[in-house]
């Protein structure tokens, strides 16, 4: 038996091809690919204004490998946690973060993660297998719908902040952003996307050359390299040095501040020279950092830092004009905050 081939991985000219060549017209293709994306078609059978002949045919060359939210869960503060199940039976999750002006998506770009940051309940799951660009397009088109039903508003902005590292999974992140910025798909502007890495020099640097339009951060944690190495070991194979390189010629290329996600915890980062280490570190390439409260993950290694620990870092960066706020996290009563992705459901 013929093994069918997801639809979406077809490119416009690629379905229109093939109805070229099984004896039917190229336009077909462009209303297929218009169902696929700008309107979201889950069945082939959604497709009204296409023949059920044709239908049939593309049912028997083709599947649509859509995600489901399994169970959706809503927070006191209003965040929403979807937990998504693919075609293959795993599970990823995604979040909707709303504020008075603006709804966000926090979107997974990995089942699991190829990282090993110890603060990360993601982190703790092995990586089963990257998304595809549909799988990861679907998130966004779900939490619209959910957006627009809870808040009566689209959404604004996109975080690749969920689960999994982006840049371990360029290619299909990439196009996902193509399908999501285009006007075929969701026309969003690119520059409410941002794009969030633990700091791989080679694929920031292969992003600027991209030329890339998306706003790019980075979890950073500590610019003094043995202690970011203690909080995530992998950061031993990308130097802050060969990190910092790759920013200045990010800057250079995309003149894009970089964001820099900084979690402050008790007795590992909270020190006079962890500050100033990153106080250093921001004069290198013009940014802004986001100090973010830290959501425990059962094992007790971490503890949020004292008030005035984060004041510190506040008063030190405001001296270089360099801004920081302190973001406080959402969605924790659900498990939905930053680092707390574990698929406990």
């Amino acid at each position: 038996m013929m093994e069918k081939k997801d639809i979406r991985a077809f490119s416009k000219d690629q379905l229109r091809d093939f109805f070229v060549a099984n004896g039917d017209k190229a336009f077909r293709g462009n209303q297929v690919y218009e169902w696929l994306w700008s309107k979201g078609a889950h069945s082939f059978d959604d497709m009204t204004n296409i023949s059920k002949e044709t239908r049939t045919m593309l049912e028997t060359h083709f599947v649509i490998n859509h995600i489901k939210v399994d169970q959706m869960q809503r927070s006191d503060d209003g965040t929403v946690k979807n937990a998504v199940r693919l075609h293959d039976g795993l599970v990823v999750e995604s979040v909707l973060i709303p504020t008075d002006t603006r709804t966000t998506a926090c979107v997974s770009s990995q089942v699991g993660c190829s990282l090993d940051c110890n603060f990360c309940a993601t982190a703790q799951l092995k990586r089963m297998r990257n998304l595809e660009p549909g799988e990861i397009y679907d998130q966004v088109v779900a939490i619209d719908r959910e957006s627009r039903l809870y808040y009566n508003r689209p959404l604004s902005n996109i975080v690749f902040m969920g689960m999994g590292e982006p840049l371990m999974n360029y290619n299909n992140v990439i196009k996902a952003i193509d399908r999501i910025t285009s006007d075929e798909g969701l026309g969003m502007s690119p520059k409410r996307i941002t794009v969030s890495t633990s700091g791989i020099p080679k694929m920031i640097k292969k992003m600027a050359d991209d030329e890339v339009k998306f706003k790019l951060a980075v979890s950073l944690h500590s610019a003094i390299d043995e202690v970011r190495a203690n909080i995530m070991p992998f950061s031993k194979n990308f130097p802050l040095k060969e990190l910092r390189e790759a920013l200045t010629y990010w800057y250079q290329k995309t003149k894009s501040k970089v964001t820099y996600e900084y979690v402050v915890w008790r007795g590992i980062n909270d020190t006079k020279e962890a500050v100033d280490a990153l106080v250093k570190f921001c004069k290198y390439v013009p940014c802004k950092v986001n100090l973010i409260e830290y959501n425990p993950i059962d094992d007790g290694m971490f503890q949020q830092a004292s008030e005035a620990a984060i004041a510190m870092y506040i008063k030190e960066l405001s001296k270089i004009d360099v801004v920081a706020k302190v973001r406080r996290s959402r969605g924790k009563d659900i498990d939905a905050a930053c680092g707390q992705l574990a698929n406990k459901s």
